[in-house]
């Protein structure tokens, strides 16, 4: 929906608000009265909230039924990891309009597995993709064009096309990630961006607010940020995937208890994600374990997959059964 057709915005003023990174009336409708009078421009908060206010009234976000929440989700798409194991632990695959998050040591595979959705993001939906490109957040300086060049290849796919359809961003900074996502929303629409990945979304954060007096401005930031990324995969109906680090438990052990490894980012991560996995390595060459242990949606499961010069596949059946003795 476009902003002129918001009652009393007229082109100056929709231009005004595009410049700010309000693309439409959905991005306008789903965003803070605060942040659009600091990104507008707009002297008097009260300004910036009618503004928004309309933009709501415009798009009818009062109250729905149920009904209309069931007929809204049935647009969403899934799209596949490239294993039928992991799929079905997902519920089908990576969900539009939803944020999956994967968790896990150095190692575990959460790269690999979004260098897989890059490719397989871009299959037409009766292939399991979702038919679109993809916009990749590098962080930490893992994307690797080679291997998505390898993955397409060794799928039958155009690699050169696949590697076109790809926008990769490098993040150096928190400042610079906060800066890049607000203008993703006008980047993702003008593209057909079907898939965002973030790898991973807490680099920076844990690297840059250092010690416990930083930590409530950290989670502050944090939060918007992904609430942010929430508000992009539900108006554009894309979905986002993040990575996530695993840390150790800071809480004393006692007797032979071993520490734990749990998610960083705290409760702020727990709650903006909608789906959250946790990756480990197992017995077995390219063998990996996903686990998903916090959904809405989906129940508490496991699966065993692989890495393999494809990217993401099946483990072969009779490695299934040594799950129960992989590492833990």
């Amino acid at each position: 929906m476009e902003l002129e057709q918001i009652p009393g915005v007229g082109k100056s003023i929709a231009k005004r608000l595009r410049d700010a990174g309000f693309v439409n009336v959905e991005t306008l409708a789903v965003t803070p009265a605060r942040e659009v009078k600091e990104k507008a421009g707009y002297e008097k908060l009260e300004a910036a909230q009618r503004i928004v206010e309309a933009a709501r009234q415009a798009l009818g976000c009062s109250f729905i039924t149920a009904y209309e929440h069931w007929e809204m989700t049935k647009r969403r798409l899934r799209c596949t990891t490239g294993s039928k194991a992991l799929d079905s632990l997902l519920g089908g695959g990576i969900e539009t309009q939803a944020i999956t998050e994967f968790v896990g040591q150095y190692g575990s595979g959460k790269t690999q597995l979004c260098l897989t959705l890059c490719v397989t993001a871009q299959l037409k939906p009766e292939q399991g993709g979702l038919g679109g490109n993809v916009l990749y957040f590098d962080t930490e300086g893992t994307f690797s064009s080679n291997r998505v060049y390898q993955i397409a290849a060794e799928n039958g796919l155009d690699p050169g096309q696949t590697l076109h359809n790809i926008t990769l961003s490098r993040i150096y900074t928190s400042d610079h990630q906060m800066f890049l996502l607000d203008n993703a929303f006008e980047k993702c629409a003008e593209e057909n961006v079907k898939l965002v990945i973030v790898d991973s979304v807490i680099s920076h954060f844990r690297g840059e607010y250092l010690g416990r007096e930083t930590l409530a401005d950290r989670q502050q930031k944090l939060n918007l940020y992904m609430h942010k990324l929430l508000r992009l995969a539900e108006i554009l109906n894309l979905a986002v995937v993040v990575t996530n680090q695993a840390q150790s438990d800071p809480t004393p052990q006692w007797g032979n208890r071993q520490p734990e490894d749990r998610p960083a980012g705290g409760n702020i991560l727990a709650h903006a994600s909608t789906t959250r996995v946790w990756l480990r390595r197992a017995k077995g060459e390219g063998k990996r374990i996903a686990r998903v242990f916090d959904s809405p949606c989906l129940p508490e499961g496991e699966c065993v997959f692989r890495i393999t010069a494809k990217g993401i596949e099946d483990a072969p059946e009779e490695e299934k059964a040594e799950k129960a003795e992989s590492q833990e």
